[in-house]
């Protein structure tokens, strides 16, 4: 199976099959949002959003979306912190009026949330074309929209491009591997740490061998401990970045000319894992953020998901109604590699944190 995604594909996704895409999500009527929601989040007239960088999942593009429709001022606060840190912003701010309305979280913190009681339960209208595994049964959060942990490789450092876990063990990538923050507070870095674990002899039930993988990466000076960005990547601090695929296909779209950068979905660990979005039970604009939930959890806000290379969590519905038409589908990277991933159920997310917690500091380090 070919995995690498070229250069040449990626412009051909960004040129022609996304350009579809927008086409359609910018004609797409939101008809199924109840007028109740609308007029009640148009009375709010504005709304805190939290770490949502605007090239993050296509976050740009549907944060200005949402405020065109429907006329109420979005703020965006501390795009680049952390699940963790949005978290600690709902305890922080309480009830002020800056405090966050919404959040955007890595399911280990939504789940985390929802047991401290942060959030309000809300069921958006198209509630029920979401999976069951990528929601709070009683609502208290949503998943939104998926990736995949991939290799982002920058060929003009990196000679031989890895195409899988064991690869990153060569003495040639010493001083080249980095993650996408801290595993214990970065959904991203989390989640590759569980897909080295499926590559070696781990599961969805034991992510002990991930922990021990980066630990031997750590200790032959392969791994290194600077979080990845666009900034290190552009200069080439950071020339192997285990990362969500959408952050990584990004990166060729926006660095296209200035860095060789390629992509490769390690065919031994394939993991994937949502982001959710949950509503703060002490935001200051509630019903906007009831708002805000059904507009990126309708078809039109899940296209502009895929515009930004992110997998819509309503994709298989999307697709069986014929929303995203086979033209599209047909010039998505590699969609056979998608067949093989494994999503883990909110236990054993809860399971792998508790052990991340215990032994990552002590065996990894930062």
């Amino acid at each position: 199976m070919k995995n690498q995604i070229t250069r040449t594909s990626i412009l051909l996704i960004a040129g022609v099959a996304i350009a579809s895409v927008v086409a359609v999500a910018q004609t797409m009527p939101m008809s199924s949002i109840p007028a109740t929601i609308v007029a009640a989040g148009k009375k709010d007239g504005s709304v805190n959003t939290i770490a949502l960088p605007p090239d993050w999942a296509n976050y740009g593009e549907i944060m200005a979306g949402f405020q065109k429709a429907y006329g109420i001022k979005l703020t965006n606060a501390s795009p680049d912190i952390s699940s963790a840190e949005e978290l600690q912003a709902i305890k922080s701010l309480g009830t002020q009026k800056r405090a966050p309305d919404v959040v955007d979280v890595g399911p280990a913190f939504a789940i985390q949330g929802a047991t401290d009681k942060q959030f309000i339960a809300y069921k958006p209208s198209t509630w029920a074309s979401v999976p069951a595994s990528a929601k709070d049964k009683d609502g208290y959060w949503v998943g939104n929209y998926f990736g995949v942990v991939s290799f982002g490789v920058n060929k003009n450092i990196v000679k031989n491009v890895p195409t899988k876990w064991s690869d990153l063990l060569k003495p040639e990538y010493k001083g080249q591997v980095a993650l996408n923050g801290n595993p214990l507070s970065a959904q991203a870095a989390f989640s590759a740490v569980w897909s080295a674990a499926l590559a070696n002899g781990g599961s969805l039930d034991n992510i002990q061998p991930g922990i021990e993988f980066f630990a031997k990466l750590k200790a032959m000076g392969n791994y290194i401990p600077v979080g990845a960005t666009p900034a290190t990547v552009q200069t080439g601090q950071t020339p192997i970045v285990a990362d969500w695929d959408y952050l990584n296909l990004g990166y060729s779209k926006q660095f296209a000319g200035k860095v060789d950068w390629t992509v490769t979905v390690p065919s031994d660990g394939v993991y994937g894992s949502h982001y959710a979005t949950a509503i703060n039970a002490t935001g200051p604009n509630q019903n906007a953020a009831r708002l805000w939930e059904e507009y990126i959890l309708s078809d039109a806000g899940q296209l502009m998901f895929l515009k930004g290379f992110a997998h819509p969590i309503r994709f298989n519905d999307m697709v069986k109604r014929g929303v995203i038409s086979k033209e599209v589908l047909a010039t998505l990277p590699d969609a056979a590699v998608y067949q093989n991933v494994k999503f883990a159920t909110p236990a054993q997310v809860t399971k792998a944190k508790a052990v991340m917690a215990a032994q990552w500091t002590s065996k990894v380090g930062q």
